[in-house]
């Protein structure tokens, strides 16, 4: 079997965290499938447990999305629950914060010199230099110390950023993830089939 690799993470993943996401939309938007009327989720016990094709997974446990109100690092230490603040904040046109995250949480593992190199030039060019794509939030003189890092970039160059961006996500995003559809979504208990 083929396995496309795609900044260390196996095409089957991306699938899967694709379809983690779609489940997510679909369990709290269910109007947003055209083809079912929203009486018949309702009539039929489908409200809430709609799955999209790929995964077939359930909502997450109560206790789990619960738990998710303790503190930021318990949500993010949660795959579903990174997907689900994702989708939020996608929603709220910052999702580059958390992806800025999750890959400074993936380049601190990295082991190989090359390897550090290449994946730090990616980060710099999708999210810290001036014009990238996704461009982070950060002051201009944490952007210049990581700039100037790229001649030799060490596994602890983006960290700076990487705290400010999650003081960023705990203090802003974080509490309007809690309030947001999205979540209080996720709380509600599933209607029995």
């Amino acid at each position: 079997m083929l396995i496309f690799r795609t900044n260390k993470l196996c095409f089957s993943r991306i699938l899967k965290g694709i379809c983690v996401i779609i489940c997510i939309h679909y369990q709290l938007f269910p109007s947003s499938l055209s083809h079912v009327r929203r009486s018949d989720i309702r009539r039929r016990g489908m409200y809430r447990k709609l799955f999209c094709c790929f995964c077939r997974a359930p909502k997450p446990p109560i206790d789990e999305v619960v738990s998710w109100r303790l503190s930021l690092k318990k949500l993010q230490e949660s795959k579903t629950g990174q997907l689900a603040f994702r989708e939020f904040l996608r929603t709220e046109y910052s999702e580059e914060n958390i992806l800025f995250w999750l890959a400074c949480e993936e380049y601190k593992t990295i082991t190989s010199s090359n390897e550090i190199a290449v994946a730090a030039k990616r980060i710099y060019t999708e999210f810290v230099q001036v014009d990238a794509p996704r461009q982070i939030n950060i002051d201009c003189g944490t952007r210049q110390e990581i700039t100037n890092s790229m001649s030799q970039p060490t596994l602890s160059c983006f960290d700076k950023a990487q705290r400010l961006i999650y003081k960023l996500m705990k203090k802003d995003c974080y509490p309007r993830f809690l309030k947001s559809e999205i979540y209080q979504g996720l709380l509600e208990p599933s209607e029995a089939s």
